[in-house]
């Protein structure tokens, strides 16, 4: 089945965890490629800055605040956006957190880190899911990364989730293929965002956060299903997914040791 690439002629574009980062960078993006794209986040004063600040763009940014963790939020969020603004035609889950670097590891961590990045995505998913269904197309892109291709030290709870969030698009995408939709992940590298800032181990292929959205929507243009950012680093780590475990946890020391 060929499955659709959406254009700004199909409808509007949906971002969750748009107030910042690469959530907004990619609003920015879209916008200036002529896409009306609604952005979601709790944080509402955050979200219309973004839309007044891209008044001069060729799109515009409209916002709908809601929270991820709250799937009857998201299903109203949803729902308001289609009745006001027209159907959703490309959608990109992109909220998620981190664990604050140094912290000690405990349940709490793995569980509120979860709840945002894979089962915030589930509860995002599903509402536009069912609609795109309905019409028998649309595009929905799901942001994970690259520390969820393998285990890297510190990032326990951050890495889970997002192999979870992997784990969970590869499954989808029969679902979604059957039912006329493009499903696409997003795995980014090393972006310079707030969650970036103030790390101290080493980031490698560092990208300023306007050219990893610009990178992003590229993919969403270009189709396929994984999208990698930067792909350099995608493929160093593609190839140490397939080392043995003896020498992976010696290679992920030795990175251990360079960041301490």
């Amino acid at each position: 089945m060929a499955l659709p690439r959406m254009t700004p002629q199909d409808g509007i574009a949906w971002i969750t965890g748009a107030s910042s980062g690469i959530g907004a960078a990619v609003a920015r993006e879209l916008a200036g490629r002529g896409w009306t794209v609604a952005v979601t986040a709790r944080r509402l004063e955050a979200l219309e800055r973004l839309a007044r600040a891209a008044e001069d763009l060729p799109g515009r940014i409209v916002a709908h605040a809601g929270d991820v963790t709250d799937a009857e939020a998201m299903q109203r969020v949803a729902e308001a956006i289609e009745s006001i603004h027209g159907p959703i035609a490309l959608a990109f889950l992109n909220a998620g957190i981190a664990a604050g670097e140094g912290r000690a590891i405990d349940a709490r961590t793995v569980e509120a880190v979860v709840a945002v990045n894979l089962v915030g995505v589930a509860k995002s998913f599903f509402p536009v899911e069912r609609r795109m269904a309905l019409r028998g197309r649309g595009q929905i892109a799901v942001n994970a990364s690259l520390v969820g291709y393998r285990g890297l030290p510190g990032a326990a709870a951050y890495g889970a989730a997002k192999a979870g969030a992997i784990y969970f698009c590869e499954a989808m995408r029969f679902d979604c293929e059957a039912a006329g939709i493009r499903l696409q992940l997003v795995n980014p590298g090393f972006i310079e965002t707030p969650m970036t800032q103030g790390r101290r181990f080493p980031m490698p292929f560092l990208l300023t956060v306007e050219e990893g959205a610009r990178r992003i929507v590229d993919g969403f243009e270009r189709g396929g299903f994984e999208i990698t950012v930067p792909r350099r680093l995608a493929w160093i780590l593609k190839v140490a997914r397939l080392l043995p475990y003896p020498a992976y946890f010696a290679l992920m020391a030795r990175f251990a040791e360079r960041g301490g």
